[in-house]
């Protein structure tokens, strides 16, 4: 028979590497923070709030799984946008905040020159008009991937970036919420995208992308304007080809007028003419399509500079559609 004594003490000495490991673990966060914490000195940030920020910050285990979690199949673009993107609940929640907001929005627009419908769906498929900023501390999440290695370089800039967030009185420690990478607030802008794009639009002195609905827009508009947004022209269209058009060996490179697109044989959707217009135009086939197909202009370009993937830049083109 086994000596219990025996057992627990095998069951205590396969445990010391674990809790030997977690401590190494514990000591190599606590250098990696003091290391931080010397350079945001360095860089003028106060000790207050570097006090505040780091104050009981440990890894958040969270984070790090959903970094290194592998997606999973991935979506045909009419699920994306009929599910997910551009749906009859999003239009219908887009609409409401579109009238609602319409004053502001207006006066956004006087002052960017960025239409209100693109801004409107950029804050639906961000954080659902606002309602979904995310849960995580962004001080504690960018801490975490800064130090966990991966991509460690570009998250310990934008820990420095939050940290002067921080210093700058925009947001208080315990509000200053995100996603689990760091994306801020409603317009869920990393920290050094807030420093360059966030503005204080209803003059409070703070940039207040988390509470205030005015500056949580007018900097998704000032972001688009920095971006070479050209007020009045469209984003793009959904288009049908012309009698033996080949999508695999589409040419999604050259830019031509929508005059020359329509004598190739390209119509409208719904089988009109395209206009006799010398705005230009490349063919934009969204990823895992099953034959949808899109003229994009200037404009879709910018939108995707908000966020780079083709199916974000065309499902928010067809929802701001829907609004006004």
């Amino acid at each position: 028979m086994l000596d219990r004594r025996h057992v627990l003490g095998g069951v205590a000495l396969l445990a010391a590497p674990e809790a030997l490991a977690r401590r190494a673990r514990s000591d190599d966060f606590d250098s990696f923070l003091g290391g931080v914490r010397a350079e945001a000195r360095g860089k003028g940030i106060s000790q207050a709030t570097l006090a505040r920020a780091f104050a009981g910050l440990r890894p958040n285990q969270r984070v790090i799984e959903l970094d290194r979690r592998q997606p999973e199949g991935a979506m045909s673009w009419e699920e994306y946008r009929d599910r997910i993107m551009v749906s009859p609940t999003r239009i219908a929640n887009g609409q409401r905040n579109y009238a609602e907001n319409l004053t502001l929005l207006r006066s956004i627009e006087t002052r960017f020159r960025v239409s209100p419908r693109v801004i409107v769906a950029i804050w639906g498929v961000e954080t659902n008009f606002g309602g979904n900023t995310g849960g995580f501390g962004v001080i504690e999440a960018l801490a975490t991937l800064a130090w966990e290695g991966r991509r460690a370089s570009f998250f310990r800039q934008e820990l420095l970036a939050a940290l002067r967030v921080l210093d700058g009185g925009h947001v208080a420690p315990g509000r200053m919420t995100g996603s689990w990478a760091g994306a801020m607030g409603q317009p869920q802008f990393m920290p050094t995208n807030f420093e360059r794009m966030a503005v204080d639009f209803d003059g409070d002195g703070r940039r207040d992308i988390w509470d205030s609905r005015a500056d949580a827009l007018a900097s998704i508009a000032h972001y688009f304007q920095r971006s070479g947004w050209r007020e009045g022209e469209p984003w793009g269209r959904a288009v049908l080809p012309p009698p033996g058009f080949a999508p695999e060996a589409a040419d999604t490179d050259s830019r031509r007028s929508l005059r020359d697109w329509a004598r190739m044989g390209f119509r409208a959707e719904d089988g009109s003419p395209l206009p006799a217009s010398d705005l230009e135009a490349a063919l934009v086939l969204p990823s895992r399509g099953s034959g949808q197909l899109f003229l994009g202009h200037h404009n879709l370009r910018v939108i995707r500079r908000y966020n780079s993937p083709v199916n974000y830049g065309l499902a928010v083109g067809l929802l701001s559609d829907r609004f006004g």
